[in-house]
C-alpha cells in the first residue's frame, strides 16, 4: 500500500459548558464495526509497506536482543514453607515455567540452579507455554499456592482485556478442580486453603466487589464480602504476611480507606474500619507483633505531604498514634513491609529509591547503601513472616538485574545471581550520569543519561539521543538495565530519561506540580529537557527522537503540538491522546477514577477549558510541520482505547502531517503483545523505526 488510509469524516458534535467541539473521527470508536476493523487493517498494511525497508534491520535487532539473553535460564529460588519456588525459561519457548522443589529443614541457602541441568525433585506447577497453546495472547492475572502447598490457583487472560478466569489444581493428584470463576480481577487462597477471595469489576472496568468462593461449591453461591458503590474508588484486598488479617483496601488517586478482618475468627465477619476516609488523605497498613501486641504500622499523608509512618494498636486503630518515622520534607516514604522481627521501609530521596531496615524497638531505620550514583533497589521474593535473609533486587542503567540476600544478623550481602548478558557485555564500557535542565519557571528538572564510552561523553560531540518521558500518577522512571537498549547504545545513541513533573522522582510536590491544573508543567519540562540537551551540545534537533507510552503517550502528543520542531521523530505507545473525550465520558473504563489525576471536565468548566488547551487530538494544528510519528496500540486495550491513537493519526494526516504511522495489534491489550519472542520483535520494530529516523538504519 503506497497511500495512507484516509478515514472518512463524519460529524459528531460534543457540547459542554457552552463549548461545542465537532469530532469527525469519533465513529472509529465502534470496535465491532467491520468498517472500523477494515480501517485498522489498512493502517497496519500501510505501516508494513512504509517500514518494509527496515525488515532486515528489524531482524538484526531481534537477533541482537535474542543473542544477549540466556534463553534457557532459572530465577533464584524463594523459600515458602517446605518448598523452594522458582521460574525457568527454555530456549524457543515464549512463556515461563513455574516450578518448585522440596527444601531441607532450616536450610535458607537457595539451591544453585544451572541452566539446562534438571533440578532434582522438580515439580512443574504451571507451564505458560502449555496454557497459551491455541491462543494468540496469554497473560496471568494471578498465580498462587495454598499455605499447605497442596493447591494451585492461576488466572489466565487470553484477550488482553484484563478479565481473568480463576482456576484451581490439586497438586497432590494433579487434577484440575471444577471450580472455575470467570471475569475476575484476580484472586488468592484463604490461609486455610479452603476458599478463594477474588474481585469483580463493574461496567466501567472498576474493581468494585470482593467475593468469597468456597472450593467445591457453585460460583452462584459465592458470598459477597464487600462492595464499594462510589465510582471514584477502586477496591483491592490481600492478606498480611503474618497471615493474621484480611486487608480490604478502597482507594482513589488521592484518598484511601482500609478495613480488617481478623482471620482467627470468621472470614465473613463484619470488616473493621481502620481509619474513615477523608478527602485527600491516603494511607496503607501492615501488621506486626511488637512486645506481644498486635500493631498496625500505617503510612499516611495527613498533614504530612511526603508521608509519615505511625504505629497504632490493631485492636484500636483509631486510638493513640505513635510516630515511628516523622514527616521529613524531601524524604518521600513510599511503603512499609513488616516481618516478624523488623520492617523494611522504602523511601525516595534526591530522586532515587532507598531501602531502610526498621528496628521495632528503637524505631531506627538503617539505610542500605549502594555504590553507583544512579540505581534502583527494592525487596523482592520474601514470602515468609520470618527468615534469616532479606531478598533484594538491584539494578542501574549499566548494571544488569542482580539478586542479593542480605544476612539480617551480619548485614552481609550475599550475591545470588546477576542477569546474564551474553555476547561479552562489559558494564565498564558504559556510563551513566544525571544532569539538570532549567524549566521556564526556574525549576531544575533531572535528566538521566546512559551511553557507551567509546563514542565519547555527552557533549564531546553532537550525538543521537533517545529521550524518554512519562510524568503522571506519581510514577517514577527509575534507573534500570535493558538488554534491548544496548542495540541503541552500541550504535552511538545516548539514552536519556526526562524526569518531568507529574512523576514522583523528587517527592510528592513533584507530582502535585504536574497534575490537574498544573499538568502543562509535564509537557514544558520535557521540552526544557530537550532544549537543554541541544543547548549543551549533547545532540541536535535532527538527532533526537522522543518516546513515551500510555500517559507518557499523552506527553508525546502534547509535545508534538507544543514543540513539533524540537524532535526528529516521536514514538507514542498506547497513547492517551484523546484525553478530554475519554475523561468526559463516565461510562468508559476507569474514567471517573481518573478525575483525581486530570480533573473533572464534565462538571467543572475550568478543568474543561484547561484540558482543552493541551489534549493532543483537539490541538492538532493545520499546516504545522510535524515530525515523523509512530503510534502503537492494541485493539483490546481497556486502559487507553485503540480509538484514541486511531483518531489522532487520522487528524494528523488531515492537518497535513506527512509521515504518520499507526500499528494496531489485533490480539493484545495495554501491555502489547504477549510472549518474550513476540515482545522482542515488537521492540525491534520500534527500535528500527527510531534508528531510521536518526539516520542510523
Amino acid at each position: 500500500m503506497t497511500n495512507a488510509p484516509i478515514a472518512a469524516r463524519r460529524s459528531h458534535t460534543r457540547t459542554h459548558h457552552g463549548d461545542t467541539f465537532i469530532d469527525p473521527y469519533e465513529w472509529l470508536r465502534e470496535k465491532d464495526s467491520p468498517e472500523v476493523l477494515t480501517h485498522l487493517e489498512a493502517e497496519n498494511a500501510y505501516t508494513d509497506a512504509r517500514t518494509a525497508h527496515l525488515e532486515g534491520l528489524r531482524e538484526t535487532l531481534f537477533e541482537e536482543i535474542k543473542g544477549r539473553v540466556q534463553e534457557t535460564d532459572l530465577s533464584v529460588p524463594s523459600r515458602r514453607g517446605q518448598w523452594w519456588y522458582y521460574s525457568r525459561s527454555e530456549e524457543g519457548s515464549q512463556y515461563g515455567i513455574q516450578c518448585r522443589a522440596a527444601a531441607a529443614p532450616d536450610d535458607w541457602t537457595p539451591p544453585l540452579l544451572e541452566p539446562g541441568i534438571p533440578v532434582p525433585g522438580e515439580e512443574i506447577l504451571l507451564d505458560g507455554n502449555v496454557e497459551a497453546e491455541g491462543h494468540e495472547f496469554f497473560s496471568l492475572g494471578a498465580f498462587g499456592v495454598s499455605d499447605d502447598a497442596t493447591k494451585l490457583l492461576w488466572a489466565p487472560d487470553y484477550e488482553g482485556d484484563e478479565l481473568y478466569t480463576i482456576r484451581v489444581r490439586d497438586l497432590v493428584s494433579g487434577a484440575t478442580l471444577e471450580d472455575e470463576i470467570p471475569n475476575t480481577g484476580g484472586g488468592f487462597f484463604t490461609p486455610d486453603g479452603s476458599a478463594i477471595i477474588y474481585t469483580t469489576r463493574d461496567e466501567a472496568w472498576r474493581p468494585d466487589t470482593l467475593w468469597l468462593h468456597r472450593l467445591g461449591t457453585p460460583v452462584a453461591d459465592d458470598v459477597k464480602l464487600f462492595h464499594e458503590p462510589d465510582e471514584r474508588f477502586w477496591l483491592g484486598a490481600g492478606i498480611t504476611r503474618s497471615r493474621r488479617y484480611l486487608v480490604i483496601g478502597i482507594g482513589s488517586s488521592i484518598t484511601s480507606e482500609e478495613y480488617l478482618v481478623d482471620l482467627r475468627g470468621e472470614i465473613t465477619a463484619e470488616p473493621q474500619l481502620v481509619w474513615p476516609r477523608a478527602e485527600g488523605v491516603e494511607y496503607s497498613l501492615e501488621h506486626a507483633v511488637v512486645g506481644g501486641e498486635d500493631r498496625l504500622y500505617i503510612l499516611h499523608n495527613q498533614d504530612a505531604l511526603d508521608f509519615e509512618l505511625v504505629s497504632v494498636a490493631a485492636s484500636d486503630p483509631q486510638g493513640p498514634r505513635r510516630v515511628v518515622m516523622p514527616h521529613e520534607p524531601g524524604r518521600r516514604i513510599l511503603d512499609v513491609d513488616c516481618f516478624r522481627d523488623h520492617a523494611v521501609v522504602g523511601f525516595r530521596r534526591e530522586g532515587l529509591e532507598r531501602i531502610g531496615l526498621l528496628d521495632y524497638t528503637t524505631d531506627a531505620a538503617e539505610e542500605l547503601r549502594f555504590d553507583e550514583p544512579l540505581f534502583s533497589a527494592w525487596p523482592s521474593g520474601n514470602p515468609e513472616w520470618h527468615a534469616p535473609y532479606l531478598r533484594l533486587t538491584y539494578t542501574s542503567f549499566v548494571t544488569p538485574s542482580t539478586v542479593y540476600d542480605l544476612d539480617l544478623t551480619t548485614r552481609e550481602r550475599v550475591l545470588r545471581k546477576q542477569q546474564p548478558v551474553l555476547g561479552g557485555y562489559d558494564p565498564t564500557e558504559y556510563d551513566q550520569e544525571r544532569r539538570w535542565a532549567l524549566a521556564a519557571d526556574g525549576t531544575q528538572v533531572p535528566i538521566s543519561l546512559v551511553w557507551k564510552k567509546s563514542f565519547g561523553a555527552p557533549g564531546d560531540d553532537v550525538r543521537p539521543v533517545h529521550l524518554y518521558g512519562y510524568g503522571s500518577y506519581e510514577h517514577s522512571i527509575d534507573p534500570g538495565f535493558s538488554v534491548a537498549r544496548l542495540s541503541e547504545l552500541d550504535r552511538g545513541v545516548i539514552f536519556a530519561v526526562a524526569h518531568v513533573r507529574g512523576g514522583g522522582e523528587m517527592g510528592r510536590n513533584w507530582y502535585e506540580d504536574g497534575k490537574l491544573l498544573n499538568k502543562r508543567n509535564t509537557f514544558t519540562d520535557f521540552v526544557a529537557c530537550a532544549e537543554h540537551l541541544t543547548a549543551s551540545g549533547v545532540t541536535s534537533v535532527d538527532k533526537m527522537v522522543a518516546e513515551g507510552g500510555s500517559a507518557g503517550g499523552l506527553l508525546m502528543g502534547a509535545v508534538a503540538n507544543l514543540a513539533p520542531s524540537a524532535f526528529a521523530g516521536i514514538l507514542a505507545s498506547v497513547p492517551f491522546v484523546d484525553a478530554l473525550t475519554s475523561i468526559l465520558d463516565p461510562s468508559l473504563p476507569l474514567t471517573v477514577i481518573e478525575w483525581d489525576e486530570w480533573g473533572d471536565p464534565l462538571h467543572d468548566p475550568d478543568v474543561y477549558a484547561y484540558m482543552k488547551t493541551y489534549t493532543p487530538y483537539e490541538n492538532v494544528q493545520d499546516g504545522v510541520a510535524y515530525p515523523p510519528i509512530l503510534a502503537m496500540t492494541s485493539i483490546n486495550d481497556t486502559r487507553v482505547l485503540y480509538v484514541e491513537p486511531a483518531k489522532w493519526v487520522a487528524r494528523l494526516r488531515e492537518a497535513g502531517a506527512k509521515d504518520v504511522l499507526l500499528k494496531c495489534e489485533m490480539a493484545a491489550g495495554h501491555g502489547g503483545v504477549s510472549g518474550r519472542y513476540n515482545s522482542w520483535r515488537e521492540r525491534a520494530f520500534e527500535l528500527a523505526w527510531m534508528l531510521d529516523v536518526l539516520d542510523l538504519a
